[in-house]
């Protein structure tokens, strides 16, 4: 049986999944709002379809769907526009997947938490992304499954490009961590969830080292061969209202179940590992 992922807002984590699946011959259909990303997507081997569309018609064929597209104000655009087609497809569904962040967790003062801890986001994202999941969740006979992802670096997302950009800053708040996940690991673990489905499960997706993000930046910056950015504290720091909200939340997160339950084991499991192989990557793509 052909095997055909929809994969809606198809951004930087599913395009890393489109380059697992592809070459196994799989049918990826990615949608975008932008026609001008069509040539891209199809380089990339990925069917491009206009968002919104009529998604009766774009699940007919669908086996496997991951949606990416956040909730906004008025909760899930995805379920807004299509949750009749989606609950029709659900029979022939074999697996649905749902990127979520860690952001539903909220603040713990650095604490450990698991896929099992008190959803209390401290955000209006991280509220809108529980109630989002538990939408997604709650649709009878649907294999959803969610993904919780921590925050995202990989190729051209980063500390480096901060620091090239002269943008990166040491942001210095007592007792603050954060968790991080290389989009390739987010690529596998997705890969193992649909060739293991577990209707109803959730996922924390992150690597083994939580650690304080002015710590990143300097070991960024000295890889670099460039002088940290000198150490600023939170309340003095030139943040927009969106990056100053990320540091509402401190939690170091565990991510047992990944490994235990699908047998993941992290290309990426520290910052410092996945910062030199991301700049040796860079630098053997520049020879």
């Amino acid at each position: 049986m052909e095997k055909v992922l929809l994969s809606l807002g198809h951004g930087f984590s599913a395009r890393a999944l489109a380059r697992l699946l592809v070459p196994q011959g799989w049918t990826v259909i990615g949608t975008t709002r932008k026609p001008e990303k069509f040539d891209q997507l199809r380089e990339d081997g990925v069917t491009p379809l206009l968002w919104p569309c009529n998604l009766e018609t774009a699940l007919q064929d669908v086996t496997h769907v991951l949606t990416s597209v956040a909730p906004d104000a008025e909760g899930d655009p995805v379920l807004r526009i299509g949750k009749a087609a989606i609950v029709a497809a659900a029979p022939h569904l074999a697996w649905v997947g749902y990127l979520s962040t860690t952001g539903v967790y909220g603040d713990h003062n650095g604490g450990w938490v698991d896929e099992t801890a008190e959803l209390n986001p401290a955000t209006i994202r991280g509220q809108r992304r529980v109630q989002a999941e538990q939408e997604w969740l709650n649709i009878e006979g649907l294999p959803v499954h969610v993904f919780r992802l921590a925050g995202i670096y990989g190729p051209g997302r980063g500390p480096f490009e901060k620091l090239r950009k002269g943008v990166a800053q040491r942001v210095i708040k007592k007792n603050q961590v954060f968790s991080r996940t290389h989009v390739d690991d987010i690529a596998q673990v997705l890969a193992a969830s649909i060739a293991k489905p577990n209707p109803g499960r959730v996922y924390n997706v992150c690597d083994d080292d939580p650690a304080p993000p002015q710590d990143v930046i300097e070991y960024a910056a000295n890889l670099l061969g460039m002088a940290p950015p000198p150490a600023v504290a939170f309340e003095d720091a030139d943040m927009s209202p969106m990056a100053r909200s990320f540091y509402s939340d401190s939690k170091c997160v565990r991510n047992d179940r990944i490994k235990d339950e699908l047998g993941v084991t992290l290309m990426h499991p520290t910052y410092k590992a996945t910062l030199r192989a991301m700049l040796e990557d860079e630098r053997a793509n520049a020879d």
